[in-house]
C-alpha cells in the first residue's frame, strides 16, 4: 500500500488516499489539499470562455505554495 511521503519524513506510517498531481508524492488526508483550477472551453473556431466550474485537483502544500507564490497560476 503506498504510504504518505510528508507522514515518513516524521517518522509517522500512514497510507496515502491520494497523489499530488505535480510532484507525485503520495499523500494522507492530513497533508493533501484540493484545489480548483479555472478552466477554458471551447476552441477553436469557437471562442474561450471560462467553465462555469473548475476542476478538481489534489496538490501537496509544497506545490501550492511554489504555484501560487511564484505566479504560475493567476
Amino acid at each position: 500500500m503506498l504510504k504518505c511521503y510528508d507522514c515518513l519524513e516524521e517518522n509517522k506510517d500512514t497510507e496515502a488516499v491520494g497523489v499530488c498531481i505535480v510532484c507525485g508524492k503520495g499523500l494522507c488526508m492530513e497533508h493533501i489539499k484540493q484545489v480548483e483550477f479555472p478552466m477554458k472551453g471551447g476552441g477553436y473556431p469557437m471562442p474561450h470562455k471560462n467553465l462555469k466550474k473548475g476542476l478538481p485537483r489534489m496538490l501537496c502544500k509544497e506545490c501550492i505554495g511554489t504555484i501560487f507564490e511564484d505566479g504560475f497560476c493567476d
